[in-house]
């Protein structure tokens, strides 16, 4: 495998591209060499959604696209970014219990954390920012059925 691979992807902000979002990273991840169905590829695929929902849902029309970029480093480290237009950050929010909503950034910062990587943000020079979470590569054993 070579030392370094990128695959990048720009989609719409609305609903139908967060789906969109997640099956190009779970296609790129299987190309890298990952098992679809190992518990990595489950947790990437969870951030991702929950990052392009961010950029769709938080934007507030601000933000027409939103870019998906994934970069794999040796086979060591995998950095995946969510790229919107929209100049604010995102904020953890305190989620009431009957809310809907309000916990992505809570779910993408504890997975993250679980996999023994971390998440940061950065402006774009357009005005915008990424939100970057970088993992260990890992290709675990599928994942187990119970």
């Amino acid at each position: 495998m070579a030392d370094h691979q990128e695959a990048s992807v720009t989609l719409p902000s609305d609903a139908a591209s967060v789906s969109a979002a997640r099956s190009y990273v779970a296609t790129v991840l299987t190309e890298w060499g990952m098992p679809v169905d190992c518990d990595t590829a489950d947790t990437v695929r969870l951030i991702v959604s929950e990052l392009a929902t961010n950029a769709v849902q938080h934007t507030r029309g601000q933000s027409p696209t939103f870019t998906v970029d994934l970069a794999l480093e040796r086979d060591e480290h995998l950095r995946i970014g969510v790229t919107d237009s929209h100049p604010r950050y995102p904020k953890r929010l305190p989620a009431a219990v009957q809310q809907d909503n309000g916990r992505g950034m809570v779910i993408i910062r504890c997975l993250t954390a679980e996999c023994g990587g971390r998440l940061s943000v950065a402006p774009t020079p357009e005005g915008g920012k990424t939100v970057w979470i970088a993992l260990p590569w890992v290709t675990a054993a599928p994942t187990s059925v119970y």
